[in-house]
């Protein structure tokens, strides 16, 4: 279900048709396969959350062991193997917190808890339609639709607040319509609203919720239809906009956080990002239902001084092998660059590892429409 403008629409159609002869099925077994090693890794490794085709209970979990170079593909089903139904519909978002695996189901209605080093169950969170997760203090803060999936009467979303040690839900707040990713810096939580549910009536807004009283002080007007927000290390936002996929196009803002004001426009597309160090690594799959197609772009950016680059994070060619962009993380120790491949949304995709300097260093076989990664270290 990730991005409003192609997933709602075409995965809930590829869901109802695949339903029909498929009511329940079984999870699939885990798989092993072999990629390059790094004996000298600091991070261990990461999970990867497949969000799998709507009604389907096809969400699955995958790890990849860095040091030894062991990928396991479905390995929630081979640690949880009385869950019957496995991870449940639509992995939406991965965090990890101290101890604890933090995977939000969206479709399924629950944030599933994990021990962190085995990926076993150890307890859940039931909230309705919810969508991402992040931490601060002790806390996770998980985003949440409310309302049934694609319903444009749904009521505004809300933040919720979750205990991280009695997992149990302290506080909500309300916020704008369909929120989507949240950012914390110092004392404040900020979260980006999309109203993806009533196009071309989109919500344009960033809320501010004061994270100690836990109420919205304030809505910074941004653009419409708003998914991605990140932070960088000097106090700004990184916030996406995915346009009306007709004539207004996607495009990056910038927030100032000591202002919450936007003090610059990158007018590129952006579906996707991941900030590390001063670089901030973009992809865009921007679908345009006018010309009936996805326009495919990769960038970079310095966040530093806030320029776009001419470097490229792939330049070896590769990337005209990545059919569909859905995922990207930065190893944040040797810098590698992981990017997903949803493919065809209904088939395995693949998970690639880029090099420092841009080449491909290895590939794998993941489930259905890989898109989120948590490390381990």
């Amino acid at each position: 279900m990730r991005s409003l403008k192609f997933s709602i629409y075409i995965l809930a159609f590829l869901g109802a048709i695949t339903t029909s002869c498929r009511k329940d099925p079984k999870p699939l077994p885990s798989e092993v396969t072999k990629v390059e090693p790094e004996p000298t890794s600091a991070i261990k490794g990461f999970y990867l959350v497949n969000e799998g085709n709507m009604n389907m209970n096809k969400a699955s979990l995958d790890y990849l062991d860095l040091v030894n170079g062991i990928y396991t593909r479905n390995l929630y089903n081979q640690v949880n193997p009385e869950v019957t139904k496995g991870l449940g519909d639509v992995g939406n978002d991965i965090g990890r917190y101290g101890t604890k695996l933090y995977v939000v189901v969206n479709v399924s209605n629950k944030v599933e808890v994990l021990n962190v080093k085995t990926g076993k169950k150890i307890g859940q969170i039931n909230i309705t339609n919810c969508r991402y997760v992040t931490f601060s203090n002790g806390k996770a803060y998980v985003s949440a639709y409310l309302g049934k999936v694609g319903d444009p009467k749904a009521p505004n979303g809300i933040v919720a607040e979750i205990d991280t040690t009695a997992l149990s839900v302290n506080r909500t707040v309300e916020v704008g319509r369909q929120p989507e990713e949240m950012a914390i810096i110092g004392s404040k939580l900020y979260v980006a609203n999309s109203g993806g549910y009533s196009p071309p009536d989109y919500e344009h807004t960033v809320s501010v919720i004061d994270l100690p009283s836990f109420k919205e002080i304030k809505r910074i007007e941004v653009a419409i239809n708003l998914h991605r927000i990140k932070a960088d290390r000097y106090g700004d936002l990184y916030v996406t906009s995915r346009g009306d996929y007709y004539n207004i196009p996607s495009k990056l803002f910038v927030i100032d956080t000591q202002t919450d004001q936007i003090k610059k426009v990158f007018d590129i597309a952006a579906s996707n990002l991941a900030i590390d160090d001063d670089y901030a690594y973009i992809y865009a799959t921007e679908w345009n239902y006018i010309e009936q197609k996805n326009t495919i772009t990769y960038s970079m950016i310095n966040v530093k001084d806030e320029t776009l680059m001419d470097r490229k994070f792939i330049i070896d060619g590769t990337e005209k092998n990545i059919k569909i962009p859905y995922g990207i993380a930065v190893n944040p120790n040797s810098k590698d660059v992981y990017v997903t491949d949803a493919k065809d949304y209904v088939t395995p995709g693949k998970l690639h590892c880029y090099s420092p300097g841009g080449r491909l260093k290895w590939s794998v076989t993941t489930g259905d429409i890989p898109a989120h990664i948590a490390f381990t270290n």
